[in-house]
């Protein structure tokens, strides 16, 4: 597995007071070179007024340092059950995404639908996706569903819209703190896996740290054990690996505190769970 970094970990770097500390452009060459990280989820809040020449050179910048654009998230549900005055820019929103992710070279889109879990809504939002699944093949594009309540929040009731959809081009985007909530968070990640190409590995704090604290990229101290605080990652990436997934882990770091130490912890965590993993499979 690749571990990679959710750009939203950082945000308060790229964005401080409407005023960026760090401009997308460099964000490539400072996940790889200082993270240690080897590609880029995006999300749309990031891109906001960014233009077609803005994407590209993003783009460029992400291929100069290795560092490639893997997946672009929509941050708001979209509301593709509904009557066709919401569904219908629910729609072109999500095409715009699909072409923004496109222009960043990006290999999927991933979104999550808001919409009630009845028969009804599950047949309206099979239609409309399997439109929107044409254009997203015509550009040799993933369309990737993240589960969130509603039609989405049974692993079983996700897998299904997939299989009714059809076709190679649509999958799932599970994330670690979701399937925490689950009250069988193995077993709920297992279920998703097989239909992803990204996980979400989602961290939050870790037990005895003070956030602010700062931590050395390079000190890597063996006996350091990092142990999240609010839910245990190590059956979550041993789910993940069970299922023989080849995909990546995006890093994704929700916790207070700077982002920059908030993600190099996370990357010690996760780490040092699949060496755990991979010493237990032995």
């Amino acid at each position: 597995m690749l571990l990679t970094l959710n750009a939203a970990s950082l945000r308060s770097s790229l964005r401080a007071r409407g005023h960026a500390r760090m401009s997308l452009e460099d964000l490539p060459g400072f996940t790889r070179e200082v993270l240690g990280l080897h590609g880029l989820n995006l999300s749309t809040d990031l891109l906001k007024g960014a233009g077609r020449g803005q994407l590209e050179a993003l783009r460029s910048a992400a291929d100069r340092a290795a560092c490639a654009c893997l997946l672009l998230t929509e941050n708001t549900p979209l509301s593709l059950s509904s009557k066709a005055s919401v569904s219908g820019p629910a729609l072109e929103r999500l095409e715009k995404v699909i072409r923004a992710a496109y222009l960043l070279g990006c290999p999927a889109a991933a979104i999550s639908i808001k919409a009630p879990d009845s028969d009804e809504a599950f047949g309206v939002i099979v239609d409309r996706l399997k439109k929107v699944i044409e254009i997203a093949e015509g550009m040799d594009m993933n369309l990737l569903i993240a589960p969130r309540e509603g039609l989405t929040a049974r692993p079983e009731r996700v897998t299904d819209l997939i299989k009714k959809i059809g076709g190679f081009r649509v999958g799932t985007f599970p994330d670690f703190e979701t399937a925490s909530t689950q009250d069988d968070p193995v077993a709920y990640i297992r279920r998703l896996t097989p239909y992803a190409s990204v996980v979400s590995a989602s961290t939050k704090g870790f037990v005895g740290i003070d956030p602010k604290e700062k931590t050395d990229p390079e000190a890597f101290v063996d006996e350091t054990v990092l142990e999240h605080e609010q839910y245990d990652l190590q059956p979550l990436v041993g789910g993940v690996r069970s299922v023989g997934f080849d995909g990546t882990l995006a890093i994704d770091y929700r916790g207070t505190g700077d982002g920059t130490q908030g993600v190099i912890r996370s990357k010690r965590a996760i780490e040092a769970a699949i060496e755990r993993e991979a010493e237990q499979e032995k």
